[in-house]
Parts: structure tokens; sequence; C-alpha cells
């Protein structure tokens, strides 16, 4: 299966003009950042090759996520761990998502939005599409700018605290990253809301005299 226009060709037959896929990346770091992406194509300017973006390789992502910003509509947001913990994972993702859709350069007649829950708050008309970022060419291109961007900032933010390889795994609870967790300790870029990372916590204010 390869992403289509199908979704964007049948909005546009009923009157849509703007229509924004929308992906989120990052749900399930115990650090870093949930981001979300919102993107209007160019149909006569669509690149080459886009797909899911846990199908490419992140040579291809990145090749891509340029071609995207030329040529498309593009918003991108980060939602912080401190909004993360306040509201929760799914929340503050959706937050994300209303976000970048709120900062595009125009308003989406319609969002097409990965998964099978739409963010409550929706200032435009919304559709679920599941596995979108394999159906939905809109979807796939703000998936690939997502991790793009996400991935991006792990890396500046490994070289800020070494010893826990997000450049190598993004924020994921690796093995990697959870024995750093274990011996390095936590930063303030983690999910104190997440169970590994709630543990440690813990666990240093009950040994702590």
């Amino acid at each position: 299966m390869k992403p289509d226009l199908s979704f964007e060709t049948a909005a546009w037959q009923n009157g849509a003009r703007h229509v924004a896929g929308v992906d989120e990346v990052g749900r399930g770091p115990l650090a870093g950042p949930v981001t979300a992406a919102a993107v209007i194509l160019d149909p006569k300017a669509i690149p080459e090759g886009l797909n899911d973006s846990k199908k490419l390789s992140a040579k291809k992502r990145d090749a891509l996520a340029e071609a995207i910003l030329e040529t498309a509509q593009v918003a991108i947001v980060h939602v912080g761990v401190e909004e993360i913990d306040a509201i929760n994972i799914l929340r503050a993702s959706h937050l994300a998502m209303l976000r970048a859709l709120e900062r595009l350069p125009v308003l989406p007649d319609l969002a097409l939005i990965d998964g099978n829950m739409a963010p409550r708050g929706l200032t435009c008309a919304g559709q679920t599409v599941v596995k979108g970022d394999a159906k939905c060419l809109s979807i796939a291109a703000a998936s690939i700018v997502a991790k793009v961007a996400r991935d991006r900032l792990m890396v500046d933010l490994a070289q800020q605290h070494p010893g826990y390889g997000w450049e190598r795994n993004a924020g994921y609870p690796t093995a990697e990253h959870k024995k750093a967790l274990r011996d390095l300790g936590v930063t303030p870029h983690h999910r104190r809301s997440f169970a590994p990372v709630r543990n440690i916590l813990y666990q240093e204010n009950s040994t702590s005299p």
C-alpha cells in the first residue's frame, strides 16, 4: 500500500479548497516533546516518493522534508514535557495537532487526521484516517515533516545531555536510554508522568535523607 490523493480528491470534489494532512510523532518516548505537523500540499507540485515516514530511510526523510517545506504550506508545533505531564500524552498530542492547524498560513476547509480520534476543538471540518500516513499523501507529508523536526530537536538536546543516546533513540525507551536514566538520573526533558521516569524519581525520593 502506498499513499495517494484519494482523500484529498474527494474533498476537493465536495468543494474544499484547502485540505490539510495532520500527524504527530513522539507519543512513546520518555523524553522530549510530542511534535505535530500540518501540511497543505500543492497538487501541482507534490514531491516524489512521499510515504509513511516509518518506511523511509533517514536520508530520504530529510530530503523529502526539505522538498515539502519548499512546495507546500506547512506548520510544525512541539508540545513540551511540562504540558505533557500536566494534561497527559494523548491530550498533548491533540493539542499539538490543533496548534499546527491554527498556524497554517490559511485555515483549511478540511483536516485529514491520522488515527481514529479527532482532537476536540477543531476550527475546521475534520476526518480521521486510520493508518493515514500509509494511505493519504497529505498525512504522509505531515508524518515526514514532524519526524524530521523532532529527530533534529532530539539531536540538539543530546548534545546538551550526553549519555542518553537521544541522537540515536530520539528519547524512546531503548535499553541504552533506560540504563542511562538509572545511571545518570532524570533530566528536565524527561516526562515525569511516564512510569519508568516516575519510578526512578520515587526511588530517589524514598532513599534521600
